[in-house]
């Protein structure tokens, strides 16, 4: 289930730094003509404040989620290649076996 969102969160992961980078610029502190009443002055800046936080965090699990897909991507490239050494092994005993039963064919018949 989880191997299906990979190309989503593949396409989207590159996107998040830059809504991050422009949102932090956003909600920066306006010139002090703008601030008239203390307390929304405060709500102001304690807003900003979280939206540059949580803009910074979103950077950070943008990074953490393309690190992710790239150890995914490994992943899934290793049973990959571990499922071609399986078939190769399945192929080849098939063989012995079909090798086997075919002398054994013969050692009766003679």
């Amino acid at each position: 289930m989880a191997l299906q969102l990979i190309p989503l969160i593949k396409v989207l992961g590159p996107y998040l730094t830059t809504i991050a980078t422009t949102a932090i610029p956003a909600f920066t502190a306006k010139p002090a003509e703008t601030k008239t009443d203390p307390v929304q002055a405060q709500q102001i800046s304690e807003l900003q404040q979280a939206v540059t936080k949580n803009a910074q965090s979103l950077h950070t699990l943008a990074e953490q989620l393309q690190k992710v897909i790239a150890l995914a991507e490994q992943a899934s490239a290793e049973a990959e290649r571990q499922i071609r050494t399986y078939k190769l092994l399945v192929i080849g005993s098939t063989v012995v076996s079909l090798v086997a039963i075919a002398i054994a064919v013969f050692a009766l018949q003679s």
